[in-house]
């Protein structure tokens, strides 16, 4: 459970990474990373959060392997 957390915990920080770069872009105008680097910061976000998914569903699935008689 503990990577499954890690993972989650870091794609929901980066994701507010994204959402306060677009909160100040939008009320300012000068947001502080470019159109490349906001990408890169979703495409993270992302990636952090199949990869908690998927350790989840390893998790999952050794626990019911360890259940079967």
């Amino acid at each position: 459970m503990k990577g499954f957390a890690m993972f989650l915990l870091a794609s929901l920080i980066v994701f507010l990474l994204f959402a306060a770069n677009v909160a100040i872009g939008a009320s300012t105008g000068a947001a502080f990373l470019g159109d490349v680097g906001e990408m890169l910061v979703l495409f993270a976000s992302a990636i952090l959060f199949v990869v908690a998914i998927l350790k989840r569903e390893a998790e999952e699935k050794r626990k019911a392997a360890a259940e079967r008689p």
